[in-house]
């Protein structure tokens, strides 16, 4: 049967774009449906602007700091409403970036929803349109716990629209996204109180990070309750008032964010049309991204796996390799870099202690140091860096890298790719690193 497409993807997000753009590197006939902005909820309403409000934040933290250095003058005043329109400024160019390339590489851009009719047909608006195969990449949405008056509670898509910065925010969540947006905000001026139902913020990560950045913020003045959670929000009079669990007094805020994760975006895909397998609320797929139906595949947040950008990029191109370039490769999910845009900053690649110690018990070897970094002894501010290795005591091979500190993320990058090819702790140890730096300091832990 000749189809219409070689390929066609549903939604234009980080891993939609990335494999259109290589399928068609190798000729393949692609369109792409997106109903929405292009670049997925990364460039619009996830990490590229979630940077950007961490940047903007950063200035007022760097001109407190400048002090220790020589300079004075009047503290500097933040405009929100400036901020906002260069941040939308600059995501617009994002998304007529992702449009340009697109149209040189030939590939047809229906902004529109699609559903399925079967697995070759697809119904794009008023068309009916088929294709040899077919890839989802719908991303995600924010989830809301069920509780009374959650509907009061806004998500992170409403944060980056919000008319004027909240003088006081409740957030619920203690993961990665509540904390970047606690640190944001409270850099801004509002007073933040965040709040984790588990025993620390950041569970999932290694626990040297998870108190690093407790500590870090409550030296900040960030008000953190763990083991707490919202029981109901009722609007008042003076604003939003909390009943919590636990110890937690109930509190009242101008604004509540709710940052407890996300759901992927299944709803009226008519996925039961063609019977693909749904599992945990997520797509199932194998190593290869491939689906139950054999030329439907699926990558990205709307899968049952990691649910970060670079993932979904990685995962995108693994399938147009192997599918239209006769070169097939797998994601390797163990040796994913991740990072977190607070401040102060976090970077991890590998197993945590807890892990390492399950998998491999009494061989676990952990070293850790926690410096002043160079900027941090003028600038005034009690500032601690952490960097923290785990290592396979049976080959000394560097199996976990957790850093805490300035620049956390870029220091990472390298050595996350390093540790992915084996490097051992003695290689380490007889690296010469740069002078003077923070990373240099992965090279002296003993």
């Amino acid at each position: 049967m000749i189809y219409d497409y070689d390929l066609f993807v549903i939604g234009a997000g980080p891993g939609g774009l990335a494999a259109a753009k290589q399928a068609a590197h190798y000729g393949a006939r692609v369109a792409i449906a997106e109903a929405n902005h292009l670049g997925g909820t990364c460039a619009n309403m996830g990490c590229i602007p979630k940077k950007l409000m961490v940047y903007a934040a950063d200035f007022g933290h760097l001109a407190e700091a400048s002090k220790g250095y020589g300079w004075s003058g009047e503290q500097p005043h933040f405009s929100w409403t400036k901020f906002v329109k260069a941040r939308d400024q600059a995501i617009e160019r994002f998304r007529q970036s992702h449009e340009r390339s697109l149209t040189k590489l030939g590939i047809r851009l229906i902004r529109d929803r699609a559903q399925f009719i079967d697995a070759h047909t697809l119904e794009v608006g008023e068309q009916k349109i088929t294709a040899d195969h077919i890839l989802i990449a719908v991303g995600g949405h924010a989830s809301k716990p069920d509780i009374p008056g959650i509907e009061h509670a806004v998500t992170s898509k409403e944060m980056f629209h919000l008319p004027q910065l909240p003088k006081k925010i409740a957030i619920i969540g203690g993961g990665y996204i509540g904390v970047e947006f606690a640190s944001a905000l409270h850099a801004f001026g509002t007073d933040v109180f965040l709040m984790s139902h588990e025993h620390c913020i950041l569970n999932g990560f290694d626990p040297a990070i998870s108190t690093a950045i407790h500590k870090g913020f409550t030296d900040r003045g960030i008000q953190v309750a763990c083991n707490t959670t919202a029981e109901e929000i009722i609007q008042t009079d003076r604003g939003l008032q909390l009943i919590l669990s636990g110890d937690s007094a109930d509190i009242t805020v101008d604004l509540v964010l709710c940052a407890i994760g996300r759901t992927p975006n299944l709803e009226n895909l008519g996925l039961e049309q063609v019977g693909v397998e749904i599992d945990q609320r997520a797509i199932a797929v194998d190593a290869h991204s491939r689906t139950s139906q054999p030329n439907i595949f699926a990558v990205g947040d709307c899968t049952d796996r990691k649910q970060l950008t670079p993932v979904a990029l990685s995962e995108g191109r693994a399938f147009a390799d192997t599918t239209f370039g006769d070169y097939a490769w797998t994601v390797d999910y163990d040796s994913v870099p991740s990072a977190i845009c607070c401040r102060p900053e976090a970077a991890s690649v590998g197993v945590t202690e807890p892990e390492a110690q399950t998998q491999l018990g009494d061989a676990v070897r952990c070293y850790q140091s926690e410096f002043q970094p160079l900027f941090h002894s003028l600038s005034g501010q009690n500032e601690k860096a952490l960097i923290k290795l785990i290592v396979n005591g049976e080959d000394d091979r560097v199996i976990g890298i957790h850093i805490v500190g300035d620049h956390a993320a870029e220091i990472l990058q390298g050595f996350a790719l390093a540790m992915k090819q084996g490097i051992t702790k003695q290689e380490l140890d007889r690296a010469i690193g740069i002078h003077p730096s923070s990373g240099e300091e992965l090279f002296s832990i003993r």
